[in-house]
């Protein structure tokens, strides 16, 4: 016998590197996040795409195959979010779009995504492109999930998010603020994406 020691895996193969076409599943508001990096308190929001024609196993069963990333919530010039969304549309933001921008408005939409892995051997999302002009994929197998802190019914939606996703939002200063002021009056259900404008 041996005790061996080994990298932990979470037993999901990783996406392999390369460009795909991705259509944006879940925008998900982690809520004020505390970095340690920046030692201070940042908004932080997760944009989780379901990958064409590309799926994995988990627990015996197939499922779409999905990559997030998190982006501090900011549009400003260097702002990683702002250069993605950009080059996702294809053009600039306007400064009207600058001053407020939902992000409801990428749900349900393709781009081009190159997968690159870090140091760690984990799959980053390195950057985002548009799809060619006349290009359109809409179909998706992912539930779509929009998890809005402005949503009165906020946390009824808790039961749509993955438990890891749960606890990274729990660990959020806007959690703490909002546990008991969730209300489900005045809520106001989205049913249909396609109108939205991006």
């Amino acid at each position: 016998m041996a005790i061996i020691a080994k990298e932990k895996s979470s037993g999901v193969p990783q996406v392999p590197e390369g460009v795909y076409i991705g259509t944006c599943v879940w925008v998900i508001d982690l809520g004020d996040q505390w970095s340690e990096i920046y030692q201070k308190t940042q908004r932080k929001v997760m944009l989780t795409w379901e990958i064409a024609g590309e799926t994995v196993e988990i627990d015996g069963e197939q499922k779409p195959r999905i990559i997030s990333k998190e982006y501090t919530l900011s549009l400003s010039k260097k702002a990683t979010l702002r250069q993605h969304l950009e080059a996702w549309r294809g053009r600039r933001f306007s400064d009207e779009e600058l001053k407020a921008f939902d992000l409801i408005n990428i749900l349900g939409t393709n781009c081009q995504i190159q997968i690159q892995h870090n140091e760690n051997g984990y799959a980053d999302v390195a950057s985002i492109m548009k799809v060619p002009n006349g290009f359109s994929l809409k179909n998706q197998d992912a539930d779509t999930i929009y998890f809005d802190w402005e949503d009165p019914r906020c946390f009824d939606l808790f039961e749509n998010i993955p438990d890891w996703i749960i606890n990274k939002i729990k660990k959020s200063s806007t959690y703490a603020e909002k546990t008991n002021t969730a209300s489900p009056d005045d809520y106001q259900e989205i049913d249909d994406f396609d109108d939205l404008p991006f």
